[in-house]
């Protein structure tokens, strides 16, 4: 553990709109190093309860340091957000006030994970958030064939030179398994132009981690599965860095705001309207000038929130 904490992305704007009732349940689905959950227990505290969910074990013991003193009011669950109907359902929970995902790789991770998140290290190229699962991102290099890796790379990363570089990936591994991220870095290096270079290095590391930990997936599950349990005038806030996950967290808002009724999965014409959601935020919310200057990896969030109605 650093002993020193990170600043979270939009930590005012999220407490704003994420805490409505300070007496409720509210979930951090991305618990990470527990910046934005401090927040919310000391905002909730002593009244509410905090759920923190994370699938990274590491994780789960910082915030545990920094939650210290709020454990009475916080259960820690070391799963993926994913499961959050099965977490709250073996815990006898009903309802919950509140939701909060920000997703992406944690500062704590990026920093002290020491797992190959990032291409500026030379770590082992692992990149799962549960180290109880079996494959790794070294996993998806040595063994995709190359139709497979540039399929992920312009899917979950939208890198223009896809093939090329998938391509140089099955060369490079014919003599020399890659095993670190230095190793995956200096494969792209060679393809691509000093230029673009770190764009392209960005891309196919964040691909290979969407890829791993299956994120996009899990993202529609939390947020369909979720929905069950919020509460009336309860709120759902999520922090995006990439087009991915911030057009599948839009879509699903318009979809359950819409003016449409569902009987089981079929609809139902010439019934009255029962919209699930009302959208709190037109436009999504960027950090400040003076956060993006103090925190650069803010750069690119985009925040979304709904309320249920």
């Amino acid at each position: 553990m650093s002993g020193q904490y990170h600043i979270p992305v939009l930590r005012d704007e999220v407490i704003d709109f994420l805490i409505t009732k300070p007496e409720g349940v509210y979930v951090d689905g991305t618990l990470g190093g527990a910046g934005h959950a401090e927040r919310i227990a000391e905002k909730i505290y002593p009244a509410g309860t905090l759920i923190g969910i994370d699938a990274d074990a590491d994780a789960q013991a910082e915030a545990r340091e920094r939650l210290r003193r709020f454990s009475a009011n916080t259960v820690f669950v070391h799963d993926n957000n994913a499961n959050i109907r099965s977490i709250l359902q073996t815990r006898n929970i009903p309802t919950i006030q509140g939701l909060l995902l920000d997703l992406g790789v944690s500062s704590f991770q990026l920093d002290e994970g020491s797992k190959g998140f990032s291409y500026r290290t030379n770590d082992v190229l692992d990149m799962r958030m549960d180290r109880r699962q079996g494959m790794t991102a070294a996993t998806v290099v040595n063994s995709y064939s190359d139709e497979q890796l540039a399929d992920i790379f312009w899917k979950y990363g939208e890198e223009r030179n896809s093939r090329r570089i998938a391509r140089a990936i099955v060369e490079r591994r014919s003599a020399k398994k890659i095993e670190t991220s230095a190793d995956l870095a200096s494969v792209v290096e060679e393809k691509i132009h000093a230029q673009f270079l770190t764009k392209s290095l960005a891309r196919i590391f964040q691909a290979l981690r969407i890829e791993v930990n299956s994120e996009l997936e899990s993202l529609s599950r939390a947020l369909h599965d979720s929905l069950t349990f919020l509460a009336s005038g309860g709120r759902i806030v999520v922090i995006s860095y990439h087009s991915l996950e911030d057009r599948i967290v839009k879509n699903f808002f318009q979809e359950n705001s819409a003016t449409v009724v569902r009987s089981g999965h079929k609809l139902v014409p010439d019934t009255p309207a029962i919209p699930m959601l009302k959208i709190l935020t037109k436009k999504p919310i960027a950090p400040s000038t003076g956060e993006q200057r103090s925190n650069p990896r803010s750069r690119s969030a985009k925040m979304r929130v709904a309320e249920r109605v």
